[in-house]
């Protein structure tokens, strides 16, 4: 019991950054759209599925900062399969969670529940867990798991999407025929890879735009698929609209070209769609 207390102790020396604590009513249930998870996973170093051994409700004193509507725990659980840890982990981990609470007040969390955890090791303490945010404690569902094996072996795939940082130089280029063009629109990858998006005008055919990642645009370059990691590094990532400076050298009609087709390319993108709460 002491070796417990003192654990808690420690965790909650560092708790989880949120508002201050009120009543207020129960959250919805979200349905994670592929950015929620993928903001979630991609900076976990542990991703794995666990089965709650026990779970100790912490007093207000003991929560600093709790969200409205939640109750924080100080969780142990039994590791049921690790998906993401190089490391490997400890047959049981333990970390803090805040968790919604039900309509009428309480809190449940069933022993034996499972749960997938997205985290990151506590320096120093074998078994310790930080999760990655207050709500990387997600139901487990076998569905749930697939969708984050998916995301996490295409984030690890050689030559995989890296983190876009900004908008480099952009080019335009008018064909000889009327209507004929081509624009080109470097990004900054937080790597230094090469990232580039093309788009290509034809007289009477309707504009075709491609990704390529490396210094040649090929045939292999192609509109990335929705719901991909390379589609949620663009859709989430990218400014809304061309930014002015990256046009300070370019003539009107070519700066009007780039514009539109960058306009292009955001909209077959699409909205990058996040139904939960970041922070």
């Amino acid at each position: 019991m002491i070796r417990r207390s003192l654990a808690i102790a420690l965790l909650i020396l560092a708790p989880l950054a949120a508002a201050p604590a009120e009543k207020a009513p129960a959250p919805a249930r979200i349905t994670f759209s592929y950015a929620d998870l993928a903001d979630l996973a991609l900076p976990a170093q542990i991703a794995a599925q666990v089965r709650i051994k026990e779970a100790i409700p912490l007093a207000k004193d003991q929560a600093t900062g709790v969200p409205a509507g939640k109750t924080r725990y100080y969780v142990e659980a039994d590791v049921v399969s690790l998906i993401r840890g190089p490391d490997g982990l400890p047959a049981r981990v333990r970390y803090l969670a805040d968790l919604p609470n039900a309509a009428d007040g309480s809190t449940k969390l069933k022993a034996k529940s499972e749960y997938l955890v997205l985290a990151n090791p506590v320096a120093g303490s074998a078994g310790e867990l930080k999760l990655v945010d207050r709500d990387a404690h997600l139901p487990w569902t076998a569905e749930l798991g697939q969708r984050i094996r998916s995301l996490l072996k295409e984030a690890a795939a050689p030559g995989a999407a890296p983190r876009l940082v900004g908008v480099g130089n952009v080019f335009h280029v008018a064909g000889t025929l009327p209507g004929e063009s081509e624009s080109q629109l470097f990004l900054q990858a937080a790597d230094g890879r090469p990232v580039s998006i093309s788009v290509l005008r034809r007289p009477n055919q309707e504009p075709t735009w491609a990704v390529a990642l490396g210094e040649i645009v090929d045939e292999a370059a192609a509109a990335p698929a929705p719901d991909s990691l390379l589609w949620y590094r663009l859709a989430c990532t990218l400014p809304r609209q061309l930014p002015e400076q990256n046009l300070a050298d370019t003539d009107v009609e070519s700066a009007n070209a780039l514009r539109a087709d960058y306009d292009l390319v955001i909209q077959k993108l699409g909205p990058c769609v996040r139904n939960r709460k970041r922070g």
